[in-house]
């Protein structure tokens, strides 16, 4: 246990650092894009010298850049991460409210990678050359070959509207529903991350089969679903692992895409629409929201990979 909580200060002492550089690049892009935001904060309607200066003044417009970012850091810090544009509302709710659905989106492909990527990659490996083998190798290519809008609208359209065996709009409410509802965007985005899984683990297994320990234990008698549970599969998730973690961080953004095809209402749809809008308390939020969760998934990995693999100490170093 000290030596996790050691690698967790580690990576929080990076990775502090890390968020508040990702939120003043925000900051400053956000800053430096043509318009004036005071145009974009009263839209159509018409204004007067006092309304204008009160906006600049309620959005602390008329300070120098850095004490913009800095007065909204220590809010942030504080948890109040300013009102959205559009409808007045606190940004932590509209965040707050939009993130369940992305999170149970992402959920759900992660599942979808690692355990259907992780078993047919075992399973091709096992038949190599086999019927199976070129049937899950020509599956990863086409997965790797279609983004992930393209497979939602394929499968929105094969299996929602022609076949109607899932709903083709809507979240759903309760677990039971909105598992139902999205068992089609999250086949879209893991399907082409799923492809990458798949080969990797073919390969790691593949060539862990073929060490001089895997030859020693089956002439030890030992049988062979003992030696791939036991030794081949354990070396094997090392690269696994580190390439899965770093793709399910990648789910998270993908997720995006796959909402604003499905129009479903998560934090994908919710910042393509801020940015349309230019609301930029929420683009700010959101991003904020989005670096924490990559942040929290690379320290999970981290941990994840020091425990799968006995060569590496949670503390730092090798054996």
């Amino acid at each position: 246990m000290r030596s996790i909580a050691r690698l967790v200060a580690r990576r929080l002492l990076v990775a502090v650092p890390l968020l508040i550089l990702v939120t003043l690049v925000v900051f400053a892009l956000i800053h430096i894009a043509p318009g004036d935001p005071v145009r974009t904060l009263l839209g159509a309607r018409p204004s007067s010298p006092e309304t204008i200066a009160a906006i600049r003044e309620r959005y602390n417009l008329n300070d120098p850049f850095i004490v913009q970012y800095g007065k909204w850091l220590w809010a942030a810090l504080q948890g109040d991460l300013g009102i959205s544009i559009q409808g007045g509302r606190s940004v932590s709710t509209v965040i707050f409210d939009r993130l369940g659905l992305t999170l149970f989106l992402s959920a759900m492909s992660a599942f979808i990678v690692l355990f259907a990527g992780i078993g047919l990659g075992i399973l091709s490996a096992l038949k190599r050359g086999s019927w199976i083998d070129q049937l899950v190798v020509t599956l990863g290519i086409l997965g790797v070959s279609a983004p992930a809008f393209v497979m939602g609208i394929a499968l929105l359209y094969f299996l929602g509207v022609m076949l109607e065996w899932f709903p083709v709009y809507g979240a759903g409410k309760g677990f039971f529903e909105r598992f139902w509802h999205l068992v089609l965007p999250s086949l879209a985005l893991a399907f082409s991350v799923m492809a990458i899984i798949i080969k990797i683990t073919r390969a790691a297994v593949i060539e862990q089969l073929g060490k001089d320990y895997v030859t020693f234990a089956r002439a030890r008698g030992l049988s062979s679903r003992r030696i791939i549970v036991t030794y081949v599969l354990r070396n094997a998730l090392v690269p696994v692992v580190t390439a899965a973690g770093l793709i399910v961080v990648g789910l998270v953004s993908g997720a995006i895409y796959v909402e604003v095809t499905f129009s479903l209402p998560g934090l994908g749809t919710l910042i393509v629409d801020s940015v349309e809008a230019r609301d930029i308390p929420v683009i700010q939020g959101v991003t904020l929201v989005f670096s924490i969760l990559v942040v929290l998934l690379n320290l999970l990995i981290d941990i994840l990979y020091a425990l799968i693999d006995p060569r590496i100490r949670l503390d730092g170093g090798t054996k």
